[in-house]
This record gives C-alpha cells, sequence and structure tokens, in this order.
C-alpha cells in the first residue's frame, strides 16, 4: 500500500479566533500521521493503529452512520473522513487504512487534525484525484465536527493541510470561508537566520476537545456576538466590548478582539523582516489573555510558561484549545530553558515534561 503523512501543528499566535471567523498564524510540524491506504472492493472499511496494537476495527462503507456511536472514539476520525467521502458522492467500495501517528496525542499538537487529514489525502489520491486542497481542509474538518463530534475551527486541518517548508500561514478565516485562494499567505518565518529557536513543551497534563470545555467556549463566543448583534466576535471593536453587560461574555470576547490584533502584529512584523525577537513580548500577552479572559490555561501551562520566561524566553504562551497540552516559547538558548522548564516541574512534584524543538515543515504529502 502507498503512504501519506499529515503534520500536527503548533499555532505561533491565534488561539480560539478560527471560529470567531479571525486570524491564526500556524506552522506545520515535522511530527505527523501516517496513514497506508489500498482500495478494496468488498465494502468493508479495516483500519489498525500502530499506537493501538491488535485493536482492528471493521465496518461495511454503507453502515458507517449507524455503527458511529459502537465504533472505538479514536476510530470515529478516520471513519468520519471515509464518511464524508460518501456523502460528497465519491465511489469508495472499501479501503484498508494502517495508521501510525507521531504527534504526542492531547498535547494540543492537533494529533486528531493530523488523522483526519492524513487520511483524507489518502482517499483524494485514491478516489477522488479532482478534489482541491481547500476541499481536503473542508473534508477534514466536516469529520471533526460530525463524526468525531469535536466542533473546531478551521485552523488545525488549514495548517496539515495548506503549510509550507520555512513558513508560517496568516489566514484570514473569513475569506478563506469564502473563496477558494483569498485569506491565505505564506510568511517567512526563518528563526535559525536570527540565532533563534521556537522549543514545545509538552506538560503532560492531556487535554481533550470533545469534553466540553472547547464547546462551551464557542457557545460563549457565539453568545457575545449575538448580545452585540454582530456576525461573529471579528466584526467586534474595543468600543463593543463596553457594551457587553454580562461579565463572562465581555471577558470572552476581550480576548477574541485582543487575540485577533495580535496575530495581525506578529504577521506585519514577520513580513517587514524585523527580528522574530520583536514578537516575543505579543506571544506571552496571549498567553495571559488567554488565562484571565479566556480561562482555558491550567497549572502545568502556566508553570511552564513562567518557568521559560525566567530562563530568558522572549516569549512563551500555551498553545491548542488549553485545559492541559503544551506551550511554546521563542528562544536564544533552547537547553538552558528546556532545563529551567524540566526542573521547575520537578520541585512542583510534576513528572518532567517533554521538551523539544520545532521548525516550520511542509504540510500533508504522500510519501516517496
Amino acid at each position: 500500500m502507498d503512504k501519506w503523512i499529515a503534520p500536527g501543528r503548533v499555532n505561533i499566535i491565534g488561539e480560539h479566533t478560527d471560529y470567531n471567523d479571525g486570524f491564526v498564524l500556524p506552522i506545520a510540524l515535522s511530527l505527523g500521521v501516517v496513514c497506508a491506504a489500498g482500495p478494496r472492493g468488498d465494502g468493508l472499511v479495516r483500519l489498525t493503529s500502530a499506537q493501538r496494537p491488535g485493536d482492528v476495527v471493521q465496518v461495511r462503507v454503507r453502515e458507517l452512520v449507524a455503527q458511529r456511536d459502537r465504533l472505538p472514539g479514536w476510530a470515529r476520525y478516520p471513519l468520519g473522513v471515509v464518511d464524508e467521502f460518501v456523502r460528497g458522492g465519491h465511489r469508495v467500495d472499501g479501503v484498508n487504512l494502517e495508521l501510525d501517528g507521531a504527534v504526542p496525542i492531547s498535547a494540543g499538537l492537533s494529533s486528531s487534525a493530523a488523522l483526519c487529514c492524513a487520511v483524507t489525502i489518502a482517499l483524494r489520491d485514491l478516489f477522488a484525484p479532482e478534489l482541491t486542497d481547500r476541499n481536503m481542509v473542508e473534508i477534514a474538518r466536516a469529520a471533526e465536527n460530525g463524526f468525531a463530534g469535536v466542533p473546531t475551527g478551521l485552523l488545525d486541518q488549514s495548517a496539515s493541510i495548506l503549510c509550507t517548508e520555512g513558513h508560517a500561514l496568516f489566514l484570514d478565516i473569513r475569506a478563506f470561508a469564502g473563496k477558494e485562494t483569498a485569506g491565505a499567505e505564506q510568511i517567512p518565518f526563518d528563526l535559525d537566520a536570527a540565532g533563534l529557536t521556537l522549543i514545545v513543551a509538552d506538560t503532560g497534563n492531556p487535554h481533550d476537545l470533545a469534553d466540553g470545555g472547547y464547546a462551551e467556549r464557542r457557545a460563549q463566543c457565539e453568545a457575545a456576538a449575538d448580545a452585540l448583534n454582530l456576525p461573529a466576535l471579528r466584526d467586534a471593536t474595543a468600543e463593543d466590548l463596553l457594551r457587553l453587560r454580562d461579565p463572562l461574555l465581555r471577558r470572552r470576547a476581550t480576548h477574541v478582539v485582543t487575540e485577533n490584533a495580535r496575530v495581525l502584529a506578529v504577521a506585519d512584523r514577520l513580513r517587514t523582516g524585523a527580528d522574530p525577537r520583536a514578537i516575543g513580548e505579543l506571544l506571552t500577552a496571549s498567553h495571559h489573555s488567554l488565562r484571565e479572559d479566556f480561562e482555558v490555561s491550567a497549572l502545568t501551562l502556566d508553570l511552564a510558561v513562567e518557568a521559560a520566561l525566567d530562563g530568558g524566553a522572549h516569549g512563551a504562551r500555551m498553545v491548542g484549545g488549553g485545559f492541559g497540552g503544551s506551550i511554546i516559547a521563542l528562544v536564544d538558548h533552547a537547553d538552558h530553558v528546556a532545563e529551567n522548564i524540566i526542573n521547575r516541574f520537578a520541585t512542583a512534584g510534576f513528572a518532567p515534561p517533554r521538551v523539544f524543538t520545532v521548525e516550520p515543515a511542509a504540510g500533508a504529502h504522500k510519501l516517496d
């Protein structure tokens, strides 16, 4: 069978802005999910995962919806992609899917989107080669939203499909949702040239976007936009925030409004070739907003950010949906900052975090 890979992502900045029609700036990771796939003609989907040895899932294509609630949670992501192809009128008479993932699970690095995108690009090449990159983003997102039941925005799937090596992807979600080619821009992101490194610290405190917290924040943002009589919080201004009487909704909206401004500021600084160190303060401000206004941080995330900054990081923040997962830090000396984070966790009695460096990698593609 042929193999395809789709990467996880880390978001430089722009958290919880995608489902508010706002702006995001992710990069793809070199870590990804590999999907080996091949067609079969008996109407069955046979699914295995290297991370779940001995766990074989078989289901008939025509019974995917009926069997959904009986399927293991992890299997709903790839099988949801198969269902989306069928819903789209593409003939899938059966397929073998063998998965192997290297993206840490529940670390805020979009392992689920990488999984969906790896299967999507494989099925595209096998059954529907006319589909565009934009189509694949929509299919992968629909599978995660519908079949898997996780109400994500477009950020994760767009990053996994569209990112290019050496660049950050600036995405205007509203523009991208409206047209095939609008709204996406590749911005050079060469930290090596500036003597900088981007590190990820996986705190080992897992998060689960299907557990309700993420959906609750999304509903609160929609309620705030409705209260302001706006299509989405992307359209809100600082003056609008004063009109929100509910203090909880005001805090949620404040994060979205200020985070969108931070994304635009970071993108502008990178476009002009400014020293990337200049974005550090905006990364840290993002974390403060996610902690105070959006309330999606966690003790381990705050500890890791604090340790990174104390160790000399130019900026640091939590990434992903929150409630656990990972942080990023922009640093001159990766080893020193990593050691500071690990030591701080040990002093606090936490298990050691996994700390590693990342560089902007290529999006989903077929392996040679």
